[in-house]
């Protein structure tokens, strides 16, 4: 007897399960905070806080994956002009500069958690927790931005060394 083929199991990524997390709890969150409206006639005060915060983080979670996917603004039509050594040479260096732009937000980032532990200490209005918990998803999230430029310019520069075009 002929069986099909098994494709390969797909695995589950950790930024995709992220992002899907954030988003539902930022759903589920929203949905809750219409129902008591209605229902009890008032709203939870803490879910503004958190449905803004878990969107700061699914944004930094999202842009680590639309980096990967080559969802980044280009000039393809420039690009295609230059030889393959140039088109290698210019994906490493547009790597670097959104690396770059990363890492520059990252330090400002880690200045403001450092900030807000040693000298303001300031809490959220919401639930009372220390601000430099919501600061501190910008900068761990943000490997998953690295992870996404790292990739996408590795598989850009095999396409180019193939002969893929773009």
């Amino acid at each position: 007897m002929n069986q099909p083929p098994t494709s390969p199991r797909p695995y589950l990524r950790l930024d995709h399960l992220l992002a899907a997390i954030f988003l539902f709890a930022m759903a589920a969150i929203a949905f809750a905070n219409v129902i008591s409206r209605y229902v009890f006639h008032f709203s939870f005060a803490a879910t503004e806080e958190i449905t803004i915060n878990l969107f700061v983080w699914l944004t930094v979670v999202g842009t680590g994956i639309a980096f990967e996917r080559g969802g980044q603004l280009g000039m393809v039509t420039l690009f295609n002009l230059f030889p393959a050594k140039m088109q290698k040479a210019l994906v490493l260096f547009s790597a670097m500069l959104s690396a770059g732009l990363f890492v520059v937000v990252d330090i400002f980032m880690i200045q403001a958690i450092y900030d807000e532990i040693t000298l303001f200490q300031a809490t959220s209005p919401g639930l009372g927790l220390p601000v430099w918990i919501y600061y501190a998803g910008v900068p761990i999230l943000s490997v998953f931005v690295f992870r996404g430029i790292c990739r996408h310019a590795g598989a850009q520069v095999r396409d180019i060394s193939n002969g893929i075009q773009n």
